[in-house]
């Protein structure tokens, strides 16, 4: 080899190393789910979910998207979703867990794709990849949220929900999860507390710019619990363990967690577990 050709080598070496990563190959009809970083996806062979029945205090969130999954696996008229509200009220485990029991019956009609927080700009190419396979797919977008100052992002997802250019295909639908129903910030002065709901109320559906929910088929939210639906949460995932618990402990955990969650729920059968020496 001349020096020249030596020269060159060095040079194509070096140019390889500062391309970006090549995108890994996947069969996308396959596994149950995936993650999508935007340049690689990663094939996950299960997915890490609670039984439906196990999720309590959240019926009628939990029928509504299970029916609305199910269409979509059998080829069926299905909307997009946003599962809004309280955090720690199982807005992502009921996602997951809806997928894993529409894919019971036939685990190739169907795959979750989680998309990466910061790979929403490179969605089309995603969607490109999945519109001419012959499968249905949930693209999932968990914990949603856009700066106040962020113009791009809602105008993309309104372009992905409504049909343009852009637009998810046939094939797939949107799930995405957030704090709020109007997914971007407010200002202080804009918030109308008056019904005790604070920015979550009936002036999003005022504000063109905030509110992006309307897009969505189906848009369910999540609240904070009662004391009630709280011990019946605990009490969902503690019975399958054969865990007894004492209630006034279980309110106790809550408050020192600072709040009535299907999150804090867990955490307290977990210490539950713990004590009484079984792995989960």
């Amino acid at each position: 080899m001349t020096e020249t050709d030596d020269n060159l080598a060095r040079i194509a070496a070096a140019l390889e190393q500062l391309g970006p990563p090549t995108t890994l190959p996947s069969d996308w009809l396959v596994h149950p789910a995936y993650v999508w970083s935007g340049e690689e996806v990663r094939e996950m062979r299960t997915i890490d979910a609670p039984a439906l029945a196990q999720l309590r205090g959240i019926d009628h969130q939990k029928n509504a998207l299970c029916a609305n999954i199910t269409r979509l696996a059998l080829g069926h008229a299905a909307h997009d979703v946003l599962l809004w509200g309280a955090r720690g009220m199982g807005k992502s485990a009921l996602l997951r867990a809806a997928v894993k029991e529409a894919q019971a019956g036939d685990p190739a009609a169907l795959a979750l794709v989680q998309v990466a927080a910061d790979a929403l700009g490179r969605l089309p190419d995603l969607f490109h990849t999945l519109a001419p396979l012959h499968r249905r797919f949930i693209i999932f977008i968990d914990d949603l949220g856009f700066a106040e100052d962020d113009t791009l992002g809602p105008r993309r997802l309104r372009s992905w929900l409504e049909g343009g250019v852009e637009a998810r295909p046939a094939n797939a639908r949107l799930a995405v999860t957030a704090n709020r129903r109007a997914i971007l910030a407010r200002h202080a002065h804009e918030q109308d507390t008056s019904s005790g709901d604070g920015p979550l109320n009936e002036r999003d559906a005022l504000d063109d710019r905030l509110a992006l929910a309307d897009r969505f088929g189906l848009s369910l939210g999540f609240h904070p619990c009662s004391k009630e639906a709280y011990l019946e949460i605990v009490s969902g995932y503690a019975q399958p363990l054969a865990l007894d618990f004492d209630a006034e402990e279980a309110l106790a955990w809550a408050i020192s967690r600072g709040q009535r969650s299907g999150r804090s729920a867990w955490q307290f059968v977990v210490e539950l577990a713990g004590r009484a020496g079984k792995a989960l």
